[in-house]
Order: C-alpha cells, then structure tokens, then sequence
C-alpha cells in the first residue's frame, strides 16, 4: 500500500471512530432542524450530510464558554449546524485552520485603535456580535446564534458570516476572495466579485435602503463577501433576484445551489 493510499484510509478510519463517539443523538438533531428554517427547507440528503459534517466539526473543534457561559450540547450543535452548511460540498478540511470557538452570552464591546493618515492614533470601542481571527479562535455571540431562525429573512446570520471570513482568509488574506483552484477561477471570482461590490456601495452611498444585503457589506469587499454568504444561505431566493451574477459565482464556489429548493 502506498502512503497516499495509506494516508487516506487512516483518514477515513479517524473520522468514522469521530462519528461514533461524536454522534447527534436523534431529538437534539431534530430540535435543531426545526429551529432553523434555512436548514430545515433542505432535502433528506442534505440534512443526512450536514448532520454528519457536524459530528466531524464537534469532534475537531474547541468550545469555550466567556462571562460564565456555559456552551451545552445543544448551543454547540447549533452553532455547528449553522457554521457547516457552508462546507456542505467542501469538506471539514476547509476549516483546518483552526480549533477554538469562544462563545459569550451577547453583543462584546473591544476596544480598538486606529491611526490617520497623520499619523493620529484614535482610540475607540466596536460592538461586536462575531469575529474571526487567522488562525485564531472564532468569536460568537449566542443571543444572536439563538436568534437566526428569525432573523433569517433580514439576510443575517452571524455563524455563516463569520464562518465565511474563515473561509476567505484560507489564502492567508482576507480580501473576499477565498481559496480557489486555480488562477484563471481567482480572476473570474473577482472579477464578477469587484463589479457587485461597486455597485452595491454605490447603493449604500446613496441611502438606498431596499438592499436585501446588510449595508456593512459596503465596509470592503472582504466584508461584502461575508453578508453575501449569509444571504445565499438564509435567503437564497432574494439574493438571486436582487444579486444574480454574485448568487451564481457563490453557487459555483460552494457547489450549492439553494434557491432552487
């Protein structure tokens, strides 16, 4: 047997001793379906696949509960549920980079410092109800976690929005672009990717407030790319009427195609 051959058996050994003892049992998996609309619209074979792909989250992943939370395995289930329908088509791999989700009860307000072009530094504090670092932990808020089923149709979810920056800064930078197979598919994502986010900033310009996507996406493309993604997977039928040509380079890119359910 060959080390390639060798290695994926290993591999294939690992995550099914990582099913067994990481298991969802059956009413918790259902409770979960059930709170989150977007995940329950989804046919049989996905949920199969996505309640798989959970167990291979819980089992490679680090909870870690701030201000005296306590993470249970039911705030943990949905918290993977949310954050693996992203990698659905991907794989667990995509997430490699990194272990700890560190979770507080609400909104966080850090401190922040920024220098002007003077040279000026100002200081100033940001509310905060998720964050992704490089290679660091992902930080959630699990009022808003709680809270996706319903704010489903406003096109926000804070799991898929912060899951999706991981994802982006696979390449080593956070720029909306994420790891692609190819130069020649880097050139078309930004492409179709820089003429969405123009337009869509040129909108937030001009205090259009009928954009089905959360107006921060303007703060940079890296950013729209997150709300973007929240958009196709919490309301993919709005996100293709109003951002065709951007819910079809997503669609592309994690092998889904949501609306179409």
């Amino acid at each position: 047997m060959g080390l390639a051959a060798l290695g994926r058996r290993l591999a294939r050994w690992r995550d099914e001793r990582a099913l067994r003892r990481h298991a969802i049992p059956g009413p918790l998996w259902d409770a979960v379906v059930a709170a989150y609309p977007f995940i329950a619209r989804r046919g049989v074979d996905d949920r199969a696949d996505l309640r798989r792909l959970c167990s291979l989250f819980l089992a490679r992943k680090e909870f870690h509960g701030a201000q005296g939370l306590t993470v249970t395995d039911e705030m943990a289930v949905a918290i993977a549920a949310q954050a693996c329908l992203p990698i659905l088509r991907l794989g667990i791999d995509a997430y490699d980079g990194f272990v700890g989700i560190v979770v507080h009860p609400d909104e966080v307000v850090a401190p922040r410092e920024t220098m002007d072009e003077d040279g000026v530094v100002h200081a100033y504090d940001e509310t905060l109800t998720g964050e992704a670092m490089d290679g660091g932990p992902v930080m959630l808020a699990w009022a808003d976690v709680l809270a996706a089923g319903d704010t489903a149709e406003m096109a926000y979810n804070v799991v898929i929005h912060e899951f999706a920056h991981v994802l982006d800064m696979a390449d080593g930078v956070a720029d909306g672009v994420p790891l692609l197979p190819t130069a020649a598919a880097r050139d078309a994502w930004i492409a179709c990717l820089d003429v969405e986010y123009e337009r869509f900033a040129a909108r937030v310009e001009a205090d259009d407030e009928a954009t089905l996507l959360d107006p921060y996406g303007a703060e940079g493309p890296e950013e729209f790319f997150a709300v973007a993604a929240e958009a196709f997977f919490v309301a993919p039928q709005g996100l293709r009427g109003e951002h065709p040509a951007l819910y079809g380079l997503l669609a592309s890119y994690f092998r889904q195609d949501p609306a179409a359910r």
